[in-house]
């Protein structure tokens, strides 16, 4: 699959995390996308390192699910469990010593245990293993494994009506005249959110395939409490009533922007802080605005 290149341009590009943040709270999108602008700078990058345990979670997930499917690109032999449980363990207690997690930086657990966060993880990359989705892409996929896509590199940049968005695939490939995209989730159903991004995947896809968004099946597949799939089919005036939103959506971030071409933010302060505490509480960056951890 030819995946298009873009030379890099400052004016900002939309995404559903992006805009997530910047409906959630404009102070903390400030920190995140502008901390360059603040005379904190070094805090807020030190803050915006810090992971927490669910998206620690997501991530480790997610990595270890590439490297089962770049094995089944080399190899179909059958999954040795124990030696792969081992392997998951080793990358969890990695990950746990490379990285630092918000939950302890702000005092509130003393430590993160990685064998507890392996139980969580080792549930959900079994019931990966054990789904009919990995069996059907071991049987049906595999045929055509020469074009999977599995994770992308860079940031899944694209245009769409002129404008620039962010959408990266978790995994794609084709069977027949059907191009199927899979979106791994560890977190909780939502039902509003997934489906946005489900349709900047069939976006992304129809942009660097020239392909009929009809012929394109998206696919959520949550990994807990047990596996389950949503599948959403979208067409022509689905992508429309997309690009009309994200238009919306980017202009209202565009709002916040002394420069737009430039991506030059107005002053901080023109950035408000959520009047919701209890978003305050899952916040990196909640030492900037209360002055202490």
């Amino acid at each position: 699959m030819m995946i298009k290149k873009f030379a890099y341009t400052p004016i900002l590009g939309w995404s559903v995390s992006r805009y997530d943040k910047f409906k959630l709270c404009k102070r903390q999108y400030f920190y995140e996308y502008y901390g360059r602008y603040d005379k904190a700078y070094s805090k807020i990058k030190n803050l915006k390192k810090l992971t927490s345990i669910p998206l620690a979670i997501g991530t480790i997930v997610h990595d270890i699910i590439k490297v089962i499917l770049e094995r089944l690109l080399k190899s179909d032999e059958e999954i040795d469990v124990e030696r792969f449980s081992g392997f998951a363990k080793r990358q969890t207690e990695r990950y746990c010593h490379e990285n630092a997690f918000i939950e302890v930086y702000y005092n509130e657990v003393s430590h993160v245990n990685p064998d507890e966060l392996f139980e969580k993880i080792e549930k959900d990359l079994m019931n990966f293993l054990n789904s009919d989705r990995y069996n059907w892409i071991k049987v049906k996929a595999i045929i055509n494994k020469d074009n999977w896509v599995i994770e992308p590199p860079g940031y899944g940049e694209f245009r769409l009506s002129s404008m620039k968005v962010y959408c990266k695939v978790d995994f794609l490939f084709p069977i027949n005249n059907e191009i199927y995209i899979i979106d791994w989730k560890t977190g909780k159903i939502d039902n509003i959110k997934h489906k946005k991004q489900l349709l900047g995947y069939v976006s992304w896809v129809s942009y660097n395939l020239k392909t009929n968004p009809e012929r394109i099946t998206p696919i959520i597949a949550y990994l807990k409490p047990s596996y389950r799939e949503i599948k959403i089919k979208f067409d022509d005036y689905d992508i429309e009533d997309f690009i009309a939103q994200i238009k919306e959506e980017t202009e209202e971030m565009y709002s916040l922007c002394r420069d737009v071409e430039e991506n030059i933010p107005k002053d901080k302060k023109e950035f408000t802080k959520t009047r919701y505490k209890k978003i305050c509480d899952y916040c990196n960056y909640r030492e900037l605005c209360y002055g202490s951890k």
